[in-house]
């Protein structure tokens, strides 16, 4: 599987979104891509919360 570039990723989201798209809706699009791939990093270095401990901690909300 070929990884996608940041920007084509980006243009890509931009694509599927509605022709009357305003610029807050594309900028959510990127901002909900960044935070995505962040999170993927993150998860990638071993970093990031264990999926028990957070269930655990979901329990005493």
């Amino acid at each position: 599987m070929q990884t996608q570039t940041l920007k084509q990723e980006a243009l890509d989201a931009i694509q599927r979104l509605p022709d009357n798209a305003d610029i807050e809706e594309i900028m959510y699009r990127l901002y909900v891509i960044n935070q995505i791939r962040q999170g993927m990093q993150e998860a990638a270095e071993g970093q990031g919360i264990d999926s028990e401990l957070l269930l655990k901690d979901m329990e005493n909300w």
